[in-house]
């Protein structure tokens, strides 16, 4: 599990700071941390205006799953990312694919091949943090991510992420659409339901704010 961003450098940062969530001590969420031994690999990119966003899943996610990495960037140098992208394992994009792919130029993804489900342990997971409007910018300012194969999630349940506007109605956290992708690829549908429990948990502490 390795992580690169750094502390949110806003007036946070002044106060005593979690060093693993990076949150101010009184409202960390590492009591929300729940370890999942995850097979497929899993790449978080975040955008970096995600990074101090109190309502973000991600770090969550990432300090949750014992194979993740997390990365904060909106255009990634083509060096960097194709080492990120590293052929060791197959690399599937967890994105829809949409009517404004043609519209904005995006090259056309790769065939996901089925018979990939057979080894999970292959396969590196990559999921874009951040809005939908943000993550269609880091699709489009990154070529070699356009040309990945994208998974379509399946059968999902309504999002349990009621502190955050949707930009569709099916729209999930990035932490709740990652579960649900684990456990299409792993073919195990509740290994990841005590992340969506803890996810839970953290929905309510953030919610508690708002009420206050």
């Amino acid at each position: 599990m390795t992580s690169t961003d750094a502390a949110p450098s806003n007036s946070r940062s002044t106060r005593a700071q979690c060093p693993a969530c990076l949150r101010p001590r009184q409202t960390c969420i590492c009591r929300w941390v729940t370890a999942v031994a995850n097979r497929v690999e899993v790449l978080i990119l975040q955008h970096p205006l995600e990074v101090a966003n109190a309502k973000g899943s991600a770090r969550l996610l990432h300090l949750s799953l014992s194979n993740s990495a997390l990365e904060c960037g909106e255009a990634f140098d083509p060096e960097r990312l194709g080492g990120l992208l590293s052929p060791d394992r197959r690399n599937v994009l967890l994105y829809p694919e949409t009517a404004e792919d043609k519209s904005l130029g995006l090259a056309l993804p790769l065939p996901f091949d089925p018979d990939w489900l057979a080894e999970p342990e292959r396969l590196r997971l990559v999921v874009l943090d951040g809005t939908w409007r943000k993550s269609r910018k880091m699709l489009y300012l990154n070529p070699p991510l356009q040309a990945l194969p994208r998974l379509p999630l399946r059968d999902t349940p309504p999002s349990h992420y009621l502190i955050r506007k949707a930009h569709l109605p099916d729209q999930l956290s990035t932490l709740e659409a990652t579960a649900y992708a684990l456990a299409q690829l792993e073919n195990d549908p509740h290994k990841f339901t005590p992340l969506i429990d803890a996810f839970d948990g953290f929905v309510a502490q953030q919610a508690s704010y708002v009420r206050a």
